[in-house]
């Protein structure tokens, strides 16, 4: 493994190009950074920490799988990377992914970008995905559902009956979401606990569109 640690414990990957190994971040204890000026390609990633111990910065992940043992929660950072045939496993929530540009007039905010990767194998509920081609990505399968095109859509989405809370809680909100908006996972069961519904009344609903990915 190619790695630094600096004087603070942090563990620094940076200025580098590092393939075909695989990376361990599963020390509770160190705050793990990544970037700028990496390049990661063809390598496995074990994620273990949360989101307050993992930094990433100006990083190109390439044809690089992302195996997620802790829920990864509220992360923002993956638009600091350009992610390229990448594959994810685990949960996530809460999470951004591609080019928002809106989010910070840093450059490592417009670093962002995703294509061509797969989802299928990871739980998402509450993540979002921006400026990007959605058709590139594969996403999870039900209990997972994606809405497209949620803000261009949202009229269409909110002239639905919604079973329980679901359309005040979460339809509702697409109209606010940032432009930069290209598509929206949820995780079933978890909705319906929180919107007052149950996942077989979501699905009732979900079936109807084209543009909902289960």
């Amino acid at each position: 493994m190619s790695w630094a640690r600096d004087w603070l414990g942090n563990v620094v990957f940076a200025d580098r190009e590092i393939e075909n190994e695989q990376l361990e971040l599963t020390d509770k204890k160190a705050n793990y950074i990544l970037g700028p000026n990496l390049t990661l390609k063809n390598c496995t990633l074990v994620l273990k920490v949360s989101w307050r111990n993992l930094s990433i910065r100006g990083v190109r992940f390439i044809d690089c799988t992302f195996e997620v043992k802790q829920e990864l929660k509220n992360y923002q950072q993956w638009i600091c990377a350009s992610l390229k045939g990448c594959r994810f496993k685990g949960r996530l929530w809460g999470c951004d992914f591609g080019h928002w540009p809106d989010y910070g007039s840093d450059p490592e905010y417009q670093f962002g970008s995703i294509e061509d990767c797969d989802f299928s194998e990871a739980r998402l509920d509450g993540c979002r995905f921006h400026g990007c081609d959605p058709s590139t990505l594969r996403f999870p399968k039900w209990p997972c559902f994606t809405f497209l095109d949620p803000i261009g859509r949202s009229r269409e989405f909110n002239s639905t009956p919604w079973p329980g809370r679901f359309g005040r809680i979460i339809v509702d909100d697409f109209r606010d979401q940032p432009p930069s908006t290209k598509a929206l996972t949820y995780f079933a069961p978890t909705e319906a606990k929180r919107c007052d519904t149950t996942p077989e009344e979501l699905k009732a609903v979900i079936e109807k569109f084209d543009c909902i990915v289960y």
